[in-house]
């Protein structure tokens, strides 16, 4: 029995890796680990923005976002069958790190930032290029 990473940053694209990588576990019998990296917001001082609010903590944040998008995503006992991972550090490099060592990395096509005519959004696009292990790329609509 091995262990399935998915991406998961709250968008469509990676709702729809999430339901690929829970079918994939249940024809393999392999563990589902959600994982969502978080950084601290680029520093307000360079893009003359008003400063980062103090009681902002991106971590509980994303923990927020990963736990709320699995609720939503399959339902309470769905979710509570989901290992979850919030990882300090860009989106890509938590995912390839969360990976190490797991059956298969599964992300979805695109998130939440990016082009919109682009093919693949740039952690998708990092990850299929770094990646040790199998990486499925879901696509979006």
């Amino acid at each position: 029995m091995g262990r399935i990473v998915v991406g998961v940053d709250g968008s469509a694209s990676s709702v729809k890796a999430l339901h690929w990588a829970v079918r994939q576990a249940a024809l393999t019998g392999d563990t589902v680990e959600a994982a969502i990296g978080w950084e601290y917001p680029a520093s307000a001082w360079a893009t003359m923005a008003p400063g980062i609010p103090p009681e902002l903590d991106p971590e509980e944040l994303a923990g927020q976002i990963l736990d709320e998008t699995l609720e939503s995503a399959l339902g309470k006992e769905g979710a509570a069958a989901v290992d979850r991972q919030v990882v300090g550090g860009h989106a890509a490099q938590a995912l390839l790190d969360r990976a190490e060592g797991a059956v298969l990395l599964v992300v979805g096509d695109r998130g939440y930032s990016g082009f919109k005519a682009a093919l693949l959004g740039s952690v998708s696009l990092h990850v299929t290029q770094h990646a040790t292990v199998p990486v499925v790329v879901v696509r979006g609509e």
